[in-house]
Formats: C-alpha cells, structure tokens, sequence
C-alpha cells in the first residue's frame, strides 16, 4: 500500500506561457495546496479537527467521521481554474456513501470572483459515476453526463461562511477572471462506522486515519 495523502503544491495550468514559463510570481501561480493539511500542518489540523468542526459532523448524524483529504484552494485573480461539474462521492466513495464536504470561505467568494454553483436538489438523484484506481491508473468508470448550466445556481458567500456540501450534489465553479482572488480551505469527510471505504478508491493510505470521535 502507497500513501497519495502528502501535502504537494499544485499550479494553475494558466500560469504559464506557451514556453512553459510562469507569467507571473510563483505565489499567484498556486491553484491549491493538498492533500493532507489536516494530517501534516499544525495550524490546519487544529482548525479541521477542532471541537466546532467535531460538532457540526455530530450534528449531521455522524458516528465514526474520519477526514479524508483537505486543500486550501487560491482560486487566483485572473487566471484560478474552472472546477467541472462533479459529486464528491464520485472521489471518495463509501458504501452506503457518506461523503461530505465542508467549504469555509477564507474570502468572499461571488460570481465575479468564481463561486461555487449547484444544482439545487441534485444530490437526491443518487451517484453518477466515480473516479476510480486500478491497474490502468485513475479514470472515470463512465463518461459525465450532459448537465444544462441553466439547472445551476450560484453560491455566494462572505468571507467566514461554512458551505457543508452533500456528497451526491452536483457542484462546479467558473474561472475567475476578476482582479480578487477567492481563497476557501476545504475538507471532504466520511463516516467509518456502518460504511465501508472502497478498495478502488483513487486515494491510498498506509495508514488508515483517525476518528474525530467515536459515538
């Protein structure tokens, strides 16, 4: 068994010029930094596995909840990528799937400044795919559906709010072509209790995590 939860640093595709180069400072280049903040960096693994956090998975029905990755995503001024329409169960699936994720807006995150859409009632419609990792390497088990972006419908937000996001909800966002950046620190969480992690699953740990709690 392999760990891909490390902390790596990841561009944006556009932060470069057709010679490979960076058109600007490395720090406006940075799409995110994942996926193991919780598990490596002090300041983050108290923010992702403090009492609040704990509280509000409890409240959610949670028995067993383990976090599985967190990323803190710059969404750069002018060139922060486009997030294609997805499910979070599709990357981080259990069976029965219980995968949520909690996105805390370090910004304000608004439709100038690339927000996250949805489709509102999208996650009673069940799982559409998932992204899987076998002895071909990472891949989707099907192709994505053909979603109209007239179903989506923006999630704006202050800098400070918590958006929790059902595993099965359709979401994307848009890149932002404003001159302000969209900082938000995300986490993507299951429940080990009742629900089983998937062997496929594209993320691999040497060891499995720890509970926030057990009840």
């Amino acid at each position: 068994m392999y760990d891909t939860l490390k902390i790596f640093l990841f561009l944006t595709e556009k932060a470069f010029d057709d010679d490979g180069k960076l058109k600007q400072p490395k720090q406006l280049s940075i799409n995110k930094v994942g996926h193991a903040l919780h598990d490596h960096d002090p300041i983050f693994k108290k923010v992702s596995c403090s009492d609040k956090m704990s509280g509000i998975l409890h409240s959610l029905g949670y028995k067993r909840p383990v976090i599985i990755q967190s990323m803190y995503i710059f969404k750069q001024p002018g060139i922060g990528g486009e997030v294609v329409p997805h499910q979070d169960n599709s990357f981080l699936y259990t069976d029965p799937p219980s995968c949520t994720g909690l996105w805390l807006a370090l910004e304000d995150a608004t439709v100038v400044n690339g927000c996250l859409w949805a489709i509102p009632g999208s996650h009673k419609g069940g799982l559409v795919r998932r992204f899987i990792r076998d002895d071909n390497g990472v891949h989707f088990d099907k192709p994505s559906p053909a979603y109209d972006q007239k179903d989506f419908v923006p999630v704006e937000v202050k800098a400070g709010s918590l958006v929790l996001i059902h595993g099965d909800l359709i979401h994307q966002s848009f890149e932002n072509q404003s001159s302000k950046s969209r900082h938000a620190y995300s986490l993507h969480v299951v429940d080990t209790q009742g629900c089983k992690w998937a062997a496929d699953n594209w993320i691999k740990r040497k060891v499995d995590p720890e509970p926030l709690y057990v009840s």
